[in-house]
């Protein structure tokens, strides 16, 4: 695959959106990439990249203080609303990376994260902008974040309100 310039490294602000300046907790997930990530091609496969994304995600919401079990016990949690992806460079096996996420904005239910899988020498291999919301699984709705929600990311209601006013 031909190399392509990698955009800005985090952070980096949703394009045409009035989100406040988020200041979230970057999370860090290393990861070899193994055989299994590997298609036909013998590079990581399109849709493993959301699987290795969706990883790290999990990965950085547990380390935060808001993982399955806490979403079980509240009937709270995190759904993906939309997401892009670019593919910058290959991936291939035995290539150690490092995901790197977090929140670039959050404005009233919807919040942007930002997510690169970066190289060994810092180049990004693949990045992602997601538009996730907080579901209540009883209601079966997008509600507000709540304040534990915000502090897995390192936020405070402050931080959402100044958002969702921006």
């Amino acid at each position: 695959m031909p190399e392509m310039a990698a955009p800005e490294s985090l952070p980096i602000r949703p394009v045409g959106c009035i989100w406040a300046p988020m200041s979230s907790i970057v999370y860090e997930y290393p990861l070899p990439i193994l055989e299994r990530h590997l298609d036909t091609f013998g590079h990581v496969n399109n849709a493993t990249y959301l699987e290795i994304f969706e990883e790290a995600r999990w990965d950085a919401i547990t380390r935060g203080g808001y993982g399955l079990d806490r979403i079980k016990a509240t009937g709270q949690g995190p759904v993906v609303l939309e997401c892009t992806v670019r593919f910058r460079r290959e991936l291939t096996s035995r290539v150690n990376v490092t995901v790197v996420s977090r929140v670039t904005g959050y404005a009233g239910k919807i919040g942007r994260m930002h997510q690169e899988i970066r190289l060994p020498d810092g180049n990004v291999a693949c990045d992602a902008d997601f538009t996730f919301g907080f579901f209540d699984l009883q209601k079966r709705k997008l509600i507000e974040p709540s304040p534990a929600w915000l502090a897995t990311f390192g936020l405070t209601v402050e931080d959402w309100q100044a958002g969702a006013s921006g």
